[in-house]
């Protein structure tokens, strides 16, 4: 399991499973007297936290350093959130631009609509994560191509989560014009300053903010209890990173509590080596260390909701983004900032080749890079009551095939076959991504598409595609060949139905290749 550390100055209750670990770890004792604990208070219905010895304002915090591991995501280790956070934390997700960088996947739909895995969509990622740590009231926030980003939450996550009492939800919110704001969104921040009369009303104590195009698997209760035990104001999760990787991440620099005190966007050359950090000050191992000797912005927030009001509303009233102006600005102001290391697989799917990465690399052997398969934290996605994968004479390995498929005498290799795919006798798969259907064709469709000369929805005879994405509702005829024997890095052939980025052929979504095709 992926490890998660907090890091900084920890107010811990001792426990037995913690003390003994951390206690040969620590460079001195806690006094009992500095010991604090969360506690929720009710005026009515008004939720408030307090830490019985502290002032989130003080300028007089005394540092106590705490051994990391003592809430490392380890069996042993537990939260214990008061109040817990269905009650106390929205969850509030940002959908992104316009993905211009992975289209012409984001040609119909927002890029957290985009498929993923065979059954699910990039959505699903967060607001399961979400869902697993116990936050059931959510926002998503998008601007573009939404329909089937509304469509599809609707359907997976239209029923009353977290029961009577807590009336979770899962809602979009699109841009809108309004008479303060006539713009779109300008940016992270602004989509959540425009949206702040609406989760101001919400009775909680933080926000927790998102991104809608990121895979990996994470606790956020751990993540807001460190929020919360560290007394912090905004508290940044932070991944290690090893020097060829770093330039491309907004990198942090911390001190030994572990609070950031720098921050550089995309640094090289003596910039990049200005920003090395000492990662076994958080929870890393010597060796582990010296490969990741750098710490970079995951784009994930911890945000008290003082703070954030304070922030958006009177410090910073201009600022667009959060990770360049906003958080650098409350470090800048005085303002707490900590880090909170998270340390497992992540990927930001921001790209066509980074996202065909992700997608092949669920087949990986032994273990995939990411797995569907932890009942621990499971991914939810809309129930579709499809039948299960038909597959007659096939030849599939290293291949992962989603529900309700058709996959007739063919071959199929190192490759991830989405829902209600149909691939006709004789047809090679292989490193490649299909998308697969939004609904079936009946025989009358099919032969009322014989007649006239067209191609049905899926994989023709005798075709060979070999390091491709298909997207949903494609119709490859038979004898298509879509190899790139020539090796072409980019290509725009839009009218023709598909694109080439980064080698990777990517056929259009409802795009019609005839039959005898050579891409």
């Amino acid at each position: 399991m992926s490890s998660m550390v907090a890091i900084g100055a920890l107010r811990l209750p001792s426990s037995s499973s913690s003390a003994s670990s951390s206690s040969s770890n620590m460079s001195r004792r806690v006094p009992a007297t500095s010991m604090s604990f969360l506690a929720s208070t009710f005026t009515g219905e008004k939720i408030s936290s307090k830490a019985f010895s502290v002032n989130r304002r003080s300028t007089g915090r005394t540092p106590l350093i705490v051994c990391p591991k003592a809430v490392s995501d380890s069996k042993n280790s537990q939260t214990c959130l008061d109040p817990d956070a269905s009650r106390s934390v929205l969850g509030i997700i940002l959908g992104g631009g316009a993905g211009t960088r992975l289209y012409p996947l984001t040609k119909k739909r927002a890029k957290p609509a985009v498929p993923l895995g065979a059954n699910y969509r990039l959505i699903d990622i967060p607001v399961s994560n979400c869902l697993n740590s116990n936050i059931s009231k959510i926002y998503v926030l998008t601007q573009f191509n939404s329909a089937s980003l509304n469509r599809h939450l609707s359907r997976a996550y239209a029923s009353n989560l977290g029961g009577y009492k807590n009336e979770g939800f899962v809602e979009v919110l699109a841009a809108q014009q309004s008479p303060e704001n006539p713009n779109w969104f300008q940016g992270t921040a602004d989509a959540v300053r425009q949206y702040l009369w609406l989760f101001e009303e919400h009775n909680v104590l933080e926000f927790l903010i998102l991104a809608g195009d990121h895979l990996y698997r994470m606790d956020y209760e751990r993540f807001i209890q460190a929020h919360r035990e560290t007394d912090a104001d905004i508290t940044v999760a932070a991944l290690p990173m090893d020097e060829k990787r770093a330039t491309a991440f907004g990198l942090m620099k911390i001190d030994e509590e572990g609070r950031i005190i720098e921050f550089a966007e995309k640094p090289k050359g003596e910039q990049l080596k200005a920003m090395k950090v000492d990662t076994t000050i958080l929870g890393l191992d010597d060796e582990r260390a010296k490969e990741m000797p750098y710490i970079a912005s995951m784009g994930i927030y911890v945000v008290s909701k003082d703070v954030m009001l304070e922030l958006l509303r009177e410090k910073f009233p201009g600022a667009n983004d959060f990770g360049s102006e906003v958080i650098p600005g409350a470090t800048s102001i005085g303002m707490r900032v900590q880090a909170y290391l998270y340390d497992g697989y992540w990927e930001d799917i921001g790209t066509i080749e980074a996202f065909y990465n992700a997608n092949l690399g669920i087949t990986k052997k032994p273990v995939p890079d990411f797995s569907f398969y932890d009942r621990s934290s499971p991914i939810y996605t809309q129930p579709r009551y499809l039948p299960p994968s038909k597959m007659l004479d096939a030849d599939v390995t290293d291949s992962v095939i989603g529900e309700g498929c058709v996959i007739k005498n063919c071959k199929i290799h190192h490759s991830v076959v989405g829902l209600r795919s149909c691939i006709s006798e004789g047809a090679i798969i292989e490193d490649t991504l299909l998308m697969g259907a939004d609904y079936y064709e009946t025989d009358a469709d099919r032969r009322f598409l014989a007649a006239k000369g067209s191609v049905p929805i899926g994989i023709g005879k005798n075709s060979h595609i070999k390091r491709a994405i298909i997207d949903k509702n494609a119709r490859i005829g038979d004898n298509v060949k879509i190899i790139n024997s020539d090796n072409v890095q980019e290509a725009a052939r839009e009218t023709d139905g598909y694109f080439i980025k980064s080698g990777i052929v990517t056929v259009i979504k409802d795009a019609l290749i005839p039959t005898g095709t050579v891409i």
